[in-house]
């Protein structure tokens, strides 16, 4: 146990200090069985206080950090033409994109244009309108239908559509949750979902019954962490403090990886919605990196 929290301690000073470039950190996880092996993604909410200040800034830090894709759109004021053009010079790719409930019911073709024009294929609703902390079965009911629409049109053209749990899809209905409900009553060929770890542990969920209940329903993945000791609930909000460190939270982060790659999990986004993801990125790649099997 003291020499894996040693190698663990020792790999986060690496990063953190800028010895990787030196291969310190590599040598390590070489040491090992890594067990996370796919590209580095980011959310790039992680950085939406940064971006409307300096986006060339933000996209050379993201690049530094060895993140090669990204989930996310164009800040405000830049086409999707324009951001591509920065992303591409850094080598880095548009995996999936975000859009709100209320435009992809009512402009799909919008979205598909925008996703198509960031080379993303993925697209992503991460909120179902409703009354906070009184998500209802009218909610989930009204959801599906719209899904199973705008994810048949996003298929038409190339797109896979992804609902992105929040927590409070979690309130029970019958013998399970709303969250089964819609799962349940949504097209596979054009309904897929991504899983926010955070939000689903928060929302009472257990990330790896659901991940090996829904299988290969799952296509993406939000990596998150939930301070220790967080009663969650149904209101799909914690306060930024309770967005920690990969690995330092509830879930059991070597599990979860272990089944999302049997399921198939396509693209994993680091999102941290701290107000410290300076220090807390870096220390969450550290983690990711040097987490052998």
């Amino acid at each position: 146990m003291l020499y894996k929290t040693t190698r663990r301690l020792f790999a986060t000073a690496a990063l953190l200090l800028g010895l990787n470039g030196l291969g310190l950190t590599s040598a390590l996880a070489q040491s090992g069985k890594a067990l996370y092996t796919f590209p580095l993604g980011l959310q790039t909410y992680t950085y939406r206080n940064q971006f409307p200040k300096d986006v060339v800034g933000t996209l050379d830090l993201i690049k530094s950090l060895g993140f090669k894709e990204i989930e996310g759109g164009p800040p405000k004021g830049m086409s999707a033409e324009e951001f591509k053009k920065l992303l591409d010079e850094r080598g880095i790719k548009v995996t999936s994109t975000g859009a709100s409930y209320d435009l992809i019911v009512k402009e799909p073709e919008e979205v598909v244009k925008r996703a198509k024009a960031l080379g993303a294929s993925f697209v992503m609703v991460a909120w179902i309108p409703h009354e906070k902390g009184n998500f209802t079965l009218a909610n989930a009911q009204q959801a599906v239908q719209d899904f199973n629409r705008v994810g048949r049109i996003l298929a038409d053209n190339g797109l896979i559509f992804c609902y992105h749990n929040h927590g409070y899809e979690f309130q029970p209905y019958q013998d399970g949750t709303l969250f089964d409900y819609i799962v349940k009553n949504t097209d596979p060929k054009y309904v897929s979902f991504e899983m926010d770890l955070l939000w689903a542990t928060h929302g009472g969920a257990d990330p790896v019954q659901l991940l090996t209940k829904y299988g290969s329903r799952w296509k993406l993945m939000h990596l998150k962490d939930l301070k220790k000791g967080i009663k969650g609930d149904l209101t799909g909000g914690t306060p930024p403090e309770n967005d920690v460190v990969l690995g330092e939270g509830q879930v059991d982060m070597p599990q979860v990886l272990k089944l999302a790659k049997k399921v198939g999990i396509r693209h994993y986004y680091i999102e941290d919605e701290s107000n410290q993801e300076d220090k807390q990125v870096p220390l969450s790649i550290a983690y990711l990196k040097n987490l052998n099997e």
